[in-house]
């Protein structure tokens, strides 16, 4: 799914912030040394922090700029992480780890001096903030999950499920991908990629796919590594996931963590499928779940009022 995360990385900014003014993600920022490498940060509003992490894994906090307009209740903290965007990379790809992310969140809370920090995690970013909040509960004082996985498992199931819909219903994409399977190619490598990428965004991704139609605008530096990610992800990740993405479990701890909850999910999701973002009711059970009946992966492009409504409430109590 790499290049289709890389679509929406380039979409969903300019869906955001027509006809408002913000701070630009390449120049209104700074640069924090976490952990030996310089992470980039773009931090604007009022009020208690509120950080945001991006999913992929490899991509950018560009294409979370949707949720600007909650700068004024909070102050939101966008940084693009270790080998994203305009942050260090590593020079060698086994840098990049899960539980490298988790500690980089912590340096930086650390480096920008906050106590405790509220946490948006979306995706694959939603790993990084269970994980860290299992790990460093007293610094958590808030906690959002939106379009997220609990489990190696459900990243499984989120493999299976789109590669079961374009089968079913891009069979000429699929016969084309099988033809290259058949001769050795795999996830990582760049035939594969490109056959990946016939498959429109917003089929696997969203309920209303007219709103991720493509635009032209000036690209995010490294938008998307695909490095990073098919380290994380393993190099047959879009079928079998391996490495970190195929190792992680929360399922355990989630009961055992006591800060507020929020937990959203896509009724249309085909990513985070619904099937096993229901779960978290039993593994989360003290969790506050809440279902975007015409939504995808991305509720806070498709039915934005309505989440951040929630969130604002959420962050409210």
């Amino acid at each position: 799914m790499r290049k289709l995360i890389l679509i929406l990385s380039l979409v969903l900014f300019a869906v955001s912030v027509a006809g408002q003014s913000f701070p630009d993600s390449e120049t209104d920022g700074q640069y924090y040394e976490v952990n030996g490498a310089k992470l980039w940060v773009v931090s604007f509003g009022e009020g208690e922090p509120l950080f945001f992490i991006a999913g992929g894994p490899g991509g950018t906090h560009y294409g979370l700029r949707s949720f600007d307009s909650l700068s004024s209740n909070n102050t939101l903290v966008y940084y693009d992480g270790f080998g994203r965007g305009k942050s260090d990379t590593a020079e060698v790809v086994t840098e990049y780890t899960l539980d490298r992310d988790i500690e980089d969140l912590e340096g930086l809370r650390i480096e920008m001096g906050f106590s405790k920090i509220n946490i948006l995690g979306h995706s694959y970013g939603g790993l990084v903030a269970q994980g860290y909040a299992i790990r460093y509960p007293d610094n958590v004082s808030h906690l959002i999950l939106a379009n997220t996985f609990h489990s190696y498992l459900m990243w499984q199931a989120n493999d299976d499920n789109c590669n079961h819909e374009i089968k079913t219903n891009y069979p000429e994409v699929w016969k084309e991908l099988m033809e290259v399977r058949e001769k050795g190619a795999i996830s990582s490598d760049k035939i594969h990629q490109e056959i990946y990428g016939k498959v429109p965004y917003g089929f696997l991704y969203a309920y209303n796919a007219g709103r991720f139609a493509k635009r032209t605008r000036k690209p995010y530096p490294n938008s998307f590594n695909s490095k990073l990610y098919y380290q994380m992800v393993g190099k047959d990740g879009d079928f079998i996931v391996g490495n970190d993405i195929g190792n992680f479990d929360f399922r355990k701890d989630l009961k055992d963590l006591d800060m507020p909850i929020l937990i959203i999910a896509g009724r249309f999701d085909r990513v985070a499928v619904p099937t096993q973002m229901v779960k978290y009711k039993e593994y989360c059970p003290q969790a506050e779940f809440v279902m975007f009946e015409k939504s995808g992966h991305n509720p806070q492009i498709e039915e934005p009022a309505k989440e951040f409504a929630l969130i604002r409430e959420f962050l409210s109590k």
